[in-house]
């Protein structure tokens, strides 16, 4: 009789345990990227394998064994190029990226789309303003991406002068926040 009752305390203990995880889920401010929700509760990696726009990003992070550090505390601004974004590259591009002898150059453009800490678009749009129409952000590969408006829209660009139209912004998480960008960026080389 012990056992029963314990068994059933314990289904029910459970039962709320996983009940109260998902209402909490469902209750944060959720966006929606590549036809799933991001979790401000998650962290970059966790949300990004869910967005089916950006399965080539995923696979790139796992190819330069980067998931760590996306994983990690940061914070970090991520400039998440979609699926539709590295098509526009030259045709074998990511291809050849994705082959291990050309993991330092897949690394360096990858972080390249990353910035230490927490930006969302309000403090980058402050930051241009200050910066009197362009904002300069350092990324953690050690390059330079440019931040600017036209209109409303907010542009980031590169050091060889190709820009990048930010399509969804603030996607919060909990190790930082993502922009998601429609063209991938390059360092200088």
């Amino acid at each position: 009789m012990k056992t029963n009752k314990f068994f059933a305390t314990a289904v029910v203990a459970f039962g709320l345990l996983v009940g109260t995880t998902s209402f909490a889920q469902m209750k944060e401010k959720t966006v929606e990227v590549g036809g799933a929700p991001m979790y401000p509760s998650k962290n970059i990696v966790e949300n990004a394998v869910n967005s089916k726009d950006h399965t080539t990003l995923v696979a790139a992070v796992k190819a330069a064994g980067l998931v760590d550090v996306l994983m990690s505390d940061g914070p970090f601004t991520v400039f998440a190029p979609t699926n539709a974004a590295f098509a526009k590259l030259p045709a074998g591009t990511v291809e050849t990226l994705l082959k291990p002898e050309n993991l330092k150059t897949l690394q360096t453009i990858l972080t390249y789309h990353v910035v230490a800490g927490k930006m969302n678009a309000k403090d980058i749009d402050a930051a241009i303003k200050k910066g009197n129409g362009k904002a300069t952000l350092k990324t953690v590969s050690g390059g330079t991406l440019t931040a600017w408006m036209k209109g409303k829209d907010l542009y980031i660009t590169d050091e060889n002068g190709n820009s990048a139209k930010v399509t969804i912004a603030d996607v919060n998480q909990k190790n930082g926040v993502i922009h998601v960008v429609d063209t991938v960026v390059t360092p200088k080389s």
